[in-house]
């Protein structure tokens, strides 16, 4: 009989612990995110407030190899579409559940006391402006937001000259930084994350065409597709999120 209400207790112990972990939503995204989904979390838990949501955050590249690696994240929000193709053809996404999220745009930006007003993206003259410094961009090996700025600047034909005059950040939000601080005059980042610093401001926008469309796919991961994440993927697509969205400077499909 003790051993019977032991391996009770156990099992009991067991569930309880399992429904423990399949209520936490541990979601994966790209860096540009940050601001947006810490507020559409806070606004989700005002609505759930027994869910419990992890944000990590970090390059698109970074995330979706974690993932691969087995990495336990619910949702994964890509900065491109990229990335969670790498994930599809490893077979670790639920495929049927990813959708395009929100769309962004490239824009270069300068510290905001910078004498530097507009930047004409159109003549390479302004490169003189780096002088002996370094334009601050995403990695254009793995960050997305450097891989966008890369074929703008091919677009542009300026990519020969501008390759050795990088500083290379591990993600967007560190190019944002290194202009920020002032340890570069010029910067290509989102629109986002430009409206979202008081540091910087806007001095050029990219042409549309001189790119691939900015899209962030989001997506649930396979064998952690939990009922808690379905809900909350559903409510990442909702007039409420999209919303604040739209607030970041997103736009929404």
């Amino acid at each position: 009989m003790l051993k019977m209400k032991k391996h009770i207790f156990i099992t009991a112990l067991s569930i309880m612990t399992a429904l423990s972990t399949q209520a936490k939503i541990t979601v994966f995204a790209a860096a540009s995110m940050t601001n947006a989904l810490e507020e559409v979390k806070t606004q989700y838990l005002q609505i759930n407030p027994k869910a419990e949501i992890d944000l990590s955050f970090a390059s698109s590249s970074t995330l979706a190899r974690q993932i691969s690696q087995g990495a336990p994240a619910n949702i994964f929000i890509s900065a491109n579409q990229k990335w969670t193709d790498f994930l599809e053809k490893k077979e670790a996404i639920v495929k049927e559940s990813r959708v395009n999220l929100v769309g962004n745009r490239l824009v270069m930006i300068a510290p905001k006391e910078s004498n530097i007003m507009s930047v004409d993206l159109a003549s390479s003259k302004w490169q003189s402006t780096l002088d002996n410094s370094y334009l601050a961009v995403g990695d254009p090996d793995h960050v997305p937001a450097g891989k966008y700025a890369k074929s703008a600047f091919i677009f542009l034909k300026q990519w020969d000259n501008l390759e050795a005059k990088l500083a290379r950040a591990n993600n967007v939000r560190g190019a944002l930084a290194l202009v920020e601080q002032g340890e570069s005059p010029l910067g290509v980042v989102y629109a986002t994350d430009a409206q979202a610093s008081k540091k910087v401001k806007v001095v050029a926008i990219f042409p549309e065409d001189s790119h691939s469309p900015i899209v962030y796919p989001v997506t649930l991961i396979k064998g952690q597709d939990t009922e808690e994440s379905k809900v909350f993927l559903s409510y990442l697509t909702s007039p409420e999120s999209k919303k604040i969205f739209e607030k970041f400077g997103f736009s929404v499909p």
